[in-house]
């Protein structure tokens, strides 16, 4: 299988919801939300891209930096490349319904394990999807970390429970869901937490607990001292809120803030192994990765989602090499260079 095969078979099957673009910018899915577009205008979707072509990289040649080393630990496993596939429900209202939700998840928790990374699963407007998360994390023992949505308390404490009986290796809740309007038209309610709802969430397992979509310097410092593990800097992908700002325009002032207290990761128009890069040099421990892995997964199933998985991380091999970065921890803020 070829990547073009795979892009030409997603583009078919995913007609009338993603056109697979050669950029995928949001320019041509403004407002599709169900869909792949990003919410209103697209802006948030758009400034998302455009953050990280504010920096430029420093090309260094004279070094030791010869085959670069792409794993590190993260959630207590030895992971081959910093890229985690992002959580992402909705086969059918968002992406065609070629997969169904089962075999959707199947392919990502299951390709990811096999590439020696790790997915998150993802909660849905039909309360059903959740579960075939967890059951595809069941299947591949445990190595999943299932993202809920921010629901009433008691349903988010017992879909932690869930996420405990099948092993995973962590779980979180991804607030900036609280106003995604595929949870409204089916009826699902979501909204913000207080600090104090979060604490009871937090302190309701033993488990690393993730927090998605945090995109201010007061929510991260709020996020710490909680008790948090892993914060994500995600405005969902600009599919929740126009005109946001793009997220690698907020990560480094989160990075300052708490970047020493909890582990911080990052997603949102990540669509390279050079943007992978700069995300890292930024201060992220790692990245999430959704719309190209959703792609790859409609058009070519595991292959085709180990296939641009690796194309990604060998595109962040060769920039490490370009850039005199030896290892994930060699890279810092010295290999950028801000437009």
């Amino acid at each position: 299988m070829e990547l073009a095969e795979v892009y030409n078979s997603a583009r078919e099957k995913m007609k009338g919801y993603c056109r697979v673009c050669p950029v995928c910018n949001g320019v041509a899915c403004r407002g599709e939300v169900p869909g792949m577009g990003g919410a209103g205008r697209g802006a948030s979707f758009e400034a998302n891209l455009a953050a990280w072509s504010k920096y430029q990289l420093e090309m260094r040649t004279i070094h030791q930096a010869k085959d670069p080393n792409t794993e590190l630990e993260l959630f207590g496993q030895k992971l081959t490349t910093p890229i985690i596939k992002a959580p992402v429900t909705g086969s059918t209202y968002n992406m065609g319904g070629s997969l169904r939700e089962e075999e959707y998840a199947n392919i990502v928790v299951g390709a990811s394990k096999e590439f020696g990374t790790i997915a998150m699963t993802g909660d849905g407007a039909d309360p059903t999807m959740y579960n075939s998360g967890l059951e595809a994390i069941s299947e591949f023992g445990g190595f999943g970390i299932p993202i809920i949505k921010p629901r009433e308390q008691k349903e988010i404490i017992r879909r932690i429970q869930l996420a405990e009986e099948v092993g995973a290796q962590a779980v979180g809740v991804d607030i900036d869901g609280a106003g995604l309007i595929t949870m409204a038209l089916k009826g699902q309610p979501v909204g913000p937490k207080t600090k104090e709802e979060l604490e009871e969430i937090v302190n309701s397992t033993e488990l690393p607990f993730i927090l998605k979509g945090v995109m201010t310097l007061d929510e991260a410092r709020l996020a710490a001292e909680i008790g948090i593990d892993t914060i994500v800097v995600s405005n969902h992908g600009g599919r929740v809120l126009d005109s946001t700002p793009g997220t690698a325009d907020v990560l480094p002032e989160i990075v300052s803030e708490v970047g020493d207290r909890i582990n911080i990761l990052v997603d949102g128009g990540i669509r390279s192994g050079v943007d992978v890069l700069k995300a890292l040099a930024l201060g992220a421990d790692a990245v999430l990765l959704a719309r190209p892995l959703i792609i790859a997964a409609f058009g070519g199933e595991k292959e085709g989602f180990k296939m641009v998985l690796d194309k990604i991380t060998i595109e962040l091999k060769k920039a490490m090499i370009l850039t005199g970065c030896n290892s994930i921890a060699d890279i810092d803020g010295n290999i950028l260079r801000k437009v």
